[in-house]
């Protein structure tokens, strides 16, 4: 009698191991990281949209970005003053909370500073976001749909009907107001009428010196409390 193919065992013994190299190797670019480049940022990221970040590493070439894994990542740097890999880096170890990356560069804090500072882009806001003002839809023809999409406005809470082959919106329709935490619904129609809510920017946290083994924190950051971290993201550092 032929093997079921639901029979077939699969090895974890393989994958625990794949992790494992996977995590030991991050360790070993982080470390040569901190012996090549003069200065170590940690950096945290509002509404992170990773076509943003990837301009923004493209534009870094010089530089080396590492996003996410963050428990990986404090344990490369150190934890305490007993296992960090180099004086002052856990204190470095303590931002590493949330949705942050670590910025290593030969450039300078000013320079840094001066390019994050001025990186602020526009992008649709996602369900979840606040909405930043209020938005109402006045009554009347919905000129820039095609009727096709009459059925899907509609789905989406819209008081909408077909007017002579043309989308028009019955009376007005407010989609949100400022501080509303937006639904998929919401989401949807703001994209649909090309109203950007989310504002993708990166803030400086603090900054370790290899040179010196000075750390700095930035931008009037107090030193995080110690908390209990979660399982790390499945982002990919690089």
């Amino acid at each position: 009698m032929p093997k079921s193919k639901r029979d077939k065992k699969i090895s974890l013994t393989k994958t625990a191991k794949k992790g494992l190299e996977s995590k030991q190797k991050l360790i070993e670019e982080l470390r040569k990281c901190v012996d090549t480049y003069r200065n170590l940022f940690i950096f945290s990221v509002e509404n992170m949209r990773n076509n943003k970040l990837k301009d923004i590493r493209t534009a870094w070439k010089h530089s080396r970005f590492f996003f996410g894994k963050n428990k990986v990542m404090i344990v490369a740097l150190g934890k305490g003053q007993t296992d960090e890999y180099k004086d002052n880096l856990h204190k470095v170890s303590k931002y590493l909370r949330g949705e942050v990356g670590v910025l290593f560069t030969n450039k300078t804090k000013d320079e840094v500073q001066e390019y994050f500072n001025h990186f602020k882009e526009t992008d649709y806001a996602r369900a979840g976001n606040q909405a930043q003002m209020d938005v109402t839809l006045e009554e009347g023809p919905l000129e820039q749909f095609p009727h096709s999409m009459e059925p899907q406005l509609r789905q989406l809470g819209l008081p909408t009907a077909l007017k002579k082959g043309v989308v028009t919106l019955l009376k007005a329709y407010d989609v949100c107001k400022e501080g509303d935490v937006l639904t998929p619904e919401q989401a949807r129609l703001l994209k649909l009428f090309a109203i950007e809510m989310a504002e993708f920017k990166v803030q400086i946290k603090c900054m370790w010196n290899s040179e010196t083994g000075e750390f700095e924190s930035l931008a009037g950051e107090e030193e995080p409390v110690e908390e209990k971290e979660d399982d790390d993201d499945e982002d990919d550092a690089e």
